[in-house]
């Protein structure tokens, strides 16, 4: 419940709390991923540094632009599951194939070029509404649900500090983790007052504060910056390397990334409003800024930031509505890339810590799927739809990328997703089965 004066406004400290609490998320979801995409590159720490800036940088100004011109809803713009599954692919194939890293991720770059091209052309000819159809409540609930299971698999090799090709579990930072798991739902339920209102942003501080006690923080050299103001490099990786071996990977993945912008607007419409409710033009603006947001990503060669339906978790956990803390936090991680010294400091949130009350939001998510998926009777259609699509984008995300290494780069690129491939299937299977007259009339 957001505390008010007199003239209804909300008091300017319930403000300032909301902000950091947005700042946090904004964080806590942008500062874990680019160590993983450090960790497949094999980039080294001034590397992942500058990568961790650019994505601050990319993550704030993207959020900015779709809060007040795209699809105008407190969404994360932050990057994408679906992108860091694209590099971790390209990564082992484009290597195999005899590419360096660098010339990878130049045709990383262009990928995310080619996808925002189709998407901002989806958005300004309209055409992103009148794919709608497509989208059924089986459809965003089972892409929720899948994006949910692929991401917790990093989440929780985060916590548990298996993330860099470590064999065994760490122990303390692994009981850390949970505390801070447990500590964040258990706040956001059963909380009263401020401690509902700022589950995430307490359980991150206590966390925090626990693993510097028991554990230790980060070595105070890492923490050293040459610069204590710099801007965000433009094309860090080179030039884009455009081969027209991406484009069908491009295409698909745009159509995929507008069940995401659907699925994003739907959840957090739900939490804001308490209905799932858009308009036609919100989500053909929202699809011409995700293409705009795609080229700003590939130009500050960081992963494509996409609409986080996990913001819908946060605005559950949190109750925090309101656009405005959304659009003040993003403007300070704006201001925030260009001072390495913060970026270090902020860098050093440890990933156990970061990843629990990440995973924690995506409980909510969840939930939310598996509720969207259910809304309409699972009779024997719909579940044999989602059993088919589960079974093998699920299994996908279990397979190691070599076993794809006889394909061409182009199939590999596709059939190695499980995420994509899981959400293809059910939007495929859906078009193509029809429901019968009769179980409509049942």
């Amino acid at each position: 419940m957001t505390i008010t004066n007199s003239n209804r406004k909300p008091l300017w400290s319930t403000v300032t709390l909301e902000t950091v609490q947005w700042f946090v998320f904004l964080l806590a979801s942008a500062v874990t991923l680019p160590i993983v995409i450090g960790a497949i590159f094999d980039l080294n720490f001034t590397e992942v540094a500058g990568l961790m800036q650019r994505t601050f940088f990319a993550v704030g100004l993207t959020s900015l632009l779709q809060g007040l011109f795209g699809h105008r809803l407190p969404i994360m713009e932050g990057p994408a599951g679906i992108w860091i599954s694209i590099f971790a692919v390209m990564a082992y194939s484009e290597v195999a194939a005899g590419k360096s890293y660098i010339e990878t991720l130049q045709t990383l770059e262009a990928a995310m070029i080619w996808t925002g091209i189709f998407l901002f052309i989806f958005g300004v000819f309209g055409l992103a509404h009148r794919v709608l159809f497509v989208f059924t409540p089986l459809v965003t609930g089972a892409f929720l649900f899948l994006i949910t299971v692929q991401l917790s698999g990093t989440f929780l090799k985060g916590m548990i500090g298996v993330q860099q090709q470590v064999g065994s579990i760490h122990i303390d930072k692994t009981i850390l983790a949970f505390l801070t798991f447990f500590l964040v739902i258990g706040l956001s339920f059963f909380g009263k007052g401020w401690l509902k209102g700022y589950a995430v942003l307490i359980g991150i501080v206590v966390g925090w504060v626990l693993y510097v006690v028991c554990v230790g923080g980060k070595p105070a050299d890492s923490l050293l910056v040459s610069d204590a103001f710099k801007i965000p490099e433009l094309w860090v990786w080179g030039t884009p390397n455009f081969e027209w071996s991406v484009i069908p990977l491009a295409f698909i993945t745009a159509v995929i990334l507008l069940s995401n912008l659907v699925a994003s607007v739907v959840a957090v419409s739900h939490s804001v409003y308490g209905k799932p409710t858009y308009e036609y033009n919100q989500l053909n603006r929202g699809s011409s800024f995700l293409g705009i947001n795609h080229v700003i990503s590939a130009m500050f060669s960081s992963v494509a930031n996409v609409s986080l339906a996990s913001s819908s978790g946060f605005i559950n956990l949190t109750g925090q509505k309101s656009k405005r803390p959304f659009l003040y936090a993003s403007l300070i991680l704006i201001a925030v890339a260009f001072f390495p010294p913060i970026v270090a400091f902020i860098s050093a949130i440890p990933a156990p810590i970061a990843n629990a009350a990440l995973l924690a939001t995506f409980v909510q998510l969840m939930g939310l799927g598996i509720s969207n998926m259910a809304s309409e009777e699972l009779n024997e259609r719909r579940l044999t739809i989602l059993g088919i699509s589960f079974l093998i984008g699920i299994g996908i995300m279990f397979l190691p990328a070599e076993v794809f290494q006889e394909m061409p780069s182009m199939v590999q690129n596709l059939l190695s997703n499980g995420l994509l491939v899981g959400t293809v299937l059910v939007i495929l299977l859906e078009q193509i089965w029809k429901e019968s007259p009769k179980s409509n009339n049942a």
